[in-house]
């Protein structure tokens, strides 16, 4: 089993969006029992809520279940459950390289790193950009490339 945790600041928009949308991707692909997909964010204030209004309403649009989705904080468990631990910026980054131990296993990296020429580094967070149409065309493109990185790296072939 591959594990994936997406990491933003609350949990409500950039990460949580990644986590359906990524679900779905490996849904698609009848790779469920291969790959488990999870978020988390590196504050607590959002904690046991569900995604951002525009996060659930970009995801019912594309018709990507969110159901039982509630924000909560990363742990330092996190490191050693998961196998990707993904960030959506810098700060996220810096966050938890500053406030957790890191294990050598996990690999910890920006979603946008796994896209060849990014017009972004980061994703931009909508919660306060209000532009939650680029977030889920940045998120949406750079989980399909995640996805097949993680299917090459673990030689996982896509059934049906």
């Amino acid at each position: 089993m591959v594990r994936v945790l997406f990491v933003c600041l609350g949990n409500i928009c950039r990460s949580p969006m990644a986590e359906a949308i990524f679900r779905n991707m490996v849904a698609q692909k009848n790779l469920s029992t291969y790959i488990e997909v999870d978020s988390a964010g590196t504050a607590l204030w959002h904690s046991g809520k569900p995604p951002h209004p525009g996060t659930r309403e970009k995801l019912a649009e594309y018709e990507i279940s969110y159901e039982g989705m509630t924000a909560r904080q990363i742990l330092q468990g996190d490191f050693e459950r998961f196998d990707y631990i993904i960030t959506m910026d810098d700060s996220n980054m810096e966050n938890i390289q500053s406030e957790y131990e890191i294990s050598e296993q996990v690999v910890v990296k920006k979603l946008l790193d796994f896209v060849e020429e990014s017009a972004e580094i980061n994703v931009p967070d909508p919660y306060y950009t209000g532009d939650f149409d680029y977030t889920y065309e940045l998120i949406n493109e750079a989980c399909k490339d995640l996805l097949n990185y993680i299917l090459k790296k673990h030689q996982i072939k896509v059934r049906g």
